[in-house]
C-alpha cells in the first residue's frame, strides 16, 4: 500500500527466485497505510503482488496464510499466498514479505447496490466459515487500543472533540451493557471498498488481511457497511444501500436482536476508530519525517465527519 520500504527490481528478482518467478517489471501500489505493496510483472506475462508487512512480525504474519488457504478452499475470492519450500513468508530489506498472486478488477467508486449485496454476502460467509477457525488472534486496533490511543490523543485535542470523542465512547459503553448478546468470531476488520475488486458487480477479491483478529462480528459489520453505503465526500449512510446490505448478509446470517439494538451505535463507533487510527498514522509520519508522493496519508477529518453524521442515528 504506502510505499515505506523503497525496494530496487534487483533486490525483488533476488527475493522472487526461489518462487520460480522471474520478474521483469516492478511497480509501487499507492493506497492504503499499513504495509508496502509492488505489483509484480514477470517474464511469462503473470502477474503477482509482493507484501512487505510493516506492521506484524515473522509470527503474526504467517498466521494469515493457513487462514486464506482455508477460506480459498470455502470459495472465497482470496489470494492464497505462495508457499516456497512449505513457507509463504520470507524476509526482503529486514522485513517479514509475501508473494500473492494478482487478483483482477477495480475497486468500487462508488459502490453499486449489486456490489453492496456481493460483499456483504461474502463478509456474511466469512463469519460463518470462520466462526469455529482455532486461531486466537489480537489485533494492533482491537478495542482496548481504541481506549488507549483515545486517552493519549484527547490530550492534544481541542474541547470540541473532546466531548465528541467522550460521548461516542459513552454511547458504545452503555450499548455493550446492554445488549450483550453480540456474537464474536475472526474478523477481517479493514473490509473497505479499496480492499476489495470487482468485476462489473461481480467480487474477485478481498484483500489485505493485516487486521485479521476476533472481535464482535457487528464491529465488521459496522466498518464495511459505513464505506459501501457511504456517499463521499459527504459521508452521509446510503439507506438505501445499507437496508440491500442488511438483507443479503443475512442470507447467510441471521444478526441477534442485540446486534440491531448496537447497530447504530457501531457504525460511530466504527467512524470513531478509524478517526483515531488516522490522526496517530498522521502524528507518526510528521515524527519519523514520512512524506512524498509514496505516503499516502488518508484524512482524518473524514472520519470524523462520518462519526458526526452516524451519531444522529443514536438515540
Amino acid at each position: 500500500m504506502s510505499v515505506y520500504t523503497p525496494l530496487s527490481l534487483k533486490e525483488v528478482q533476488a527475493f522472487a527466485a526461489p518462487y520460480g518467478l522471474a520478474v521483469v517489471e516492478l511497480i509501487p501500489i499507492q493506497g492504503g497505510i499499513e504495509n508496502t505493496n509492488y505489483f509484480l510483472k514477470c517474464q511469462d506475462g503473470q502477474e503477482f503482488v509482493l507484501t512487505v508487512f510493516e506492521e506484524l512480525d515473522e509470527r503474526a504474519a504467517g498466521e494469515l496464510v493457513p487462514v486464506l488457504t482455508y477460506l480459498g478452499q470455502k470459495g472465497l475470492p482470496v489470494a492464497v499466498p505462495l508457499q516456497p519450500s512449505s513457507q509463504a513468508i520470507h524476509f526482503i530489506a529486514g522485513k517479514p514479505a509475501q508473494i500473492a498472486p494478482r487478483l483482477q478488477g477495480e475497486h468500487p467508486d462508488p459502490s453499486t447496490i449489486a456490489q453492496v449485496a456481493a460483499i456483504a454476502r461474502a463478509q456474511a460467509r466469512m463469519h460463518v466459515v470462520l466462526q469455529d477457525y482455532p486461531l486466537q488472534r489480537e489485533s494492533n486496533h482491537g478495542q482496548t487500543w481504541w481506549a488507549e490511543t483515545a486517552s493519549s490523543l484527547r490530550q492534544s485535542m481541542n474541547a470540541e472533540d473532546q466531548a465528541l470523542l467522550d460521548q461516542v465512547f459513552d454511547c458504545f459503553k452503555t450499548c455493550q451493557a446492554e445488549f450483550p448478546d453480540r456474537p464474536q468470531g475472526l474478523i477481517h476488520a479493514d473490509l473497505f471498498r479499496d480492499n476489495t475488486l470487482f468485476v462489473g458487480n461481480a467480487l474477485h477479491g478481498i484483500l489485505d488481511f493485516s487486521e485479521l483478529n476476533r472481535d464482535e462480528l457487528l464491529l465488521d459489520i459496522a466498518i464495511t457497511l459505513n464505506d459501501f453505503c457511504s456517499s463521499y465526500p459527504e459521508v452521509t449512510l446510503d439507506e438505501e444501500k445499507a437496508d440491500a446490505y442488511l438483507n443479503a448478509y443475512q442470507q447467510e446470517r441471521d444478526l441477534t436482536p442485540d446486534e440491531f439494538a448496537c447497530l447504530p451505535v457501531y457504525l460511530a463507533m466504527a467512524a470513531c476508530r478509524f478517526w483515531l487510527s488516522r490522526l496517530q498514522v498522521a502524528q507518526r509520519n510528521a515524527a519519523e519525517g514520512r512524506s512524498g508522493t509514496d505516503i499516502l496519508q488518508k484524512d482524518p477529518l473524514e472520519m470524523r465527519k462520518m462519526l458526526v453524521e452516524r451519531l444522529k442515528y443514536v438515540a
